[in-house]
């Protein structure tokens, strides 16, 4: 396993979060030495999704009014339908986004999280995945939507849904210990 000690990662998540899509990413990147940071909208805690109901709140460690990009190595995105609505709504959690982007550095990005890399308008001509249900919007962003388990593009990694997390989080760690991509592109 890659050995990511001194890289810190962030992963922008408000309430709604697929429970497994930062859970386990989160897990993985810490077992794989990151210091890894949860940060939100506000302070406080976010609540979690989990099997069709609310589930467990985590602690935010910054908010998106504390942080920059120059903060992180890499940037992950969970899913579940009402996280990434909420944050894409959000013009500062859209332009840390993309700064990431702009900076050419690896991000994560599982089941509906690409609909901010969308609205981030960071898609085009990418390979990437995501949850069935949003490849249209993908699509229509400028991506090659591909069904497959895990795509890697150039320090972007994508995968459809909480059933592809190993495979994510393996290609994950893997980009975060790269990091930057000299073909990464905003």
């Amino acid at each position: 396993m890659e050995n990511l000690n001194r890289k810190t990662v962030a992963i922008l998540a408000t309430n709604g979060f697929e429970e497994s899509e930062l859970r386990e990413p989160k897990k993985a990147l810490e077992e794989a030495g990151a210091d890894v940071h949860i940060v939100s909208l506000e302070a406080g805690n976010i609540k979690s999704w989990a099997d069709g109901n609310w589930s467990n709140t985590y602690q935010v460690d910054k908010t998106i009014d504390e942080v920059s990009q120059k903060d992180y190595h890499a940037l992950m995105l969970p899913g579940g339908v009402i996280n990434p609505d909420l944050l894409r709504r959000n013009e500062k959690a859209v332009a840390f986004v993309k700064s990431f982007f702009e900076n050419k550095k690896p991000v994560g990005a599982i089941c509906h999280g690409p609909w901010l890399l969308a609205e981030a308008d960071v898609l085009k001509g990418r390979k990437v995945t995501s949850y069935s249900s949003i490849k249209t919007d993908i699509k229509n962003a400028g991506a090659n939507w591909v069904d497959q388990e895990v795509v890697v593009d150039e320090g972007l990694v994508t995968s459809r849904s909480p059933e592809d997390l190993q495979a994510f989080n393996s290609k994950l760690v893997e980009e975060v210990y790269e990091g930057k991509h000299d073909m990464q592109m905003a």
